[in-house]
């Protein structure tokens, strides 16, 4: 609960040094941090770790913060959307945290891509309008390719189905995603966001990729996201099975060990950047 302790509106902490929307302060979070929407969701990520305990729970952000092997790892979930998603990466990053993967849902707009099948974005189609307020849209929102190699290597490991490319991260579910809206409402743009994505070859559709993107390039930090596909705009196939929304917290998370694997030949090694020969 908020009190009169919080001060200084610019970057609101209380006199401990917790943030103001996670409710976390140094030392609550590792450097790796899972980012899933869905606050029920960071106890199902936590579960499969060796060790977790409960941070935070605070508005929409749950944090758990644990251990797979020797390896300290966070999750915080996001809530929906960009705006909230962008309160979390800040605080994050304020606190130590430097890798970050979304971990989420979405629906595909390919008909080779089926419900059940996972997506790993290389690059977000920045139309949330979260990131518009952090730097100019032409600037794009990429994955680092250490962490989308990451991803792509613990989803050969667990041989789950898997696509990589570029995503589509839109401002609502319904009429920012091309749905109609409430009794039908819609406007003559809403009906080309599918075709027009299609053409260019945009694998999926989801809300909050383009955000952690931008901000976490603009801020030097890591950032790769995953998603579990529960529906395809094409067919009109919607599927949201259980074991199939797993897999993406599994990879996920086997791709956080790999990433620690990763970081500790660099620096044994002294390098700066993660390149295939240095596992030799």
């Amino acid at each position: 609960m908020l009190d009169n302790k919080w001060e200084n509106a610019s970057r609101p902490t209380d006199e401990s040094g917790k943030q103001y929307h996670i409710q976390c302060g140094v030392g609550d979070v590792a450097r790796y941090c899972l980012l899933p929407g869905d606050p029920k969701r960071v106890g199902k990520i936590a579960e499969m770790w060796d060790s977790a305990n409960l941070v935070a729970d605070y508005r929409e952000h749950v944090t758990y913060t644990g251990k797979i092997g020797d390896m300290d790892i966070s999750a915080c979930s996001t809530g929906a959307g960009g705006g909230s998603t962008a309160s979390a990466i800040e605080d994050l990053a304020e606190i130590g945290c430097d890798t970050l993967i979304r971990v989420g849902t979405c629906g595909t707009i390919q008909n080779n891509i089926k419900p059940g099948d996972l997506i790993i974005s290389s690059g977000a189609v920045r139309m949330e309008g979260t990131s518009d307020g952090y730097v100019l849209n032409s600037y794009p929102a990429t994955a680092n390719y250490e962490v989308t190699m990451a991803l792509i290597e613990a989803a050969e490991i667990l041989g789950y189905t898997y696509h990589v490319g570029i995503g589509y991260t839109a401002s609502s579910f319904f009429c920012g995603q091309g749905r109609p809206g409430y009794k039908g409402y819609s406007q003559s743009f809403m009906k080309s966001i599918i075709p027009d994505m299609q053409a260019a070859g945009v694998l999926n559709i989801e809300m909050e990729a383009a955000t952690v993107l931008t901000i976490s390039s603009l801020y030097k930090l890591r950032a790769g996201a995953i998603f579990t596909v529960v529906a395809n705009r094409v067919d009109n196939s919607f599927k949201y099975d259980k074991s199939s929304t797993d897999q993406n917290i599994e990879v996920a998370n086997l791709a956080m060990q790999i990433l620690h694997k990763w970081d500790k030949l660099k620096e044994e090694s002294g390098k700066k950047f993660f390149y295939p020969s240095l596992l030799k």
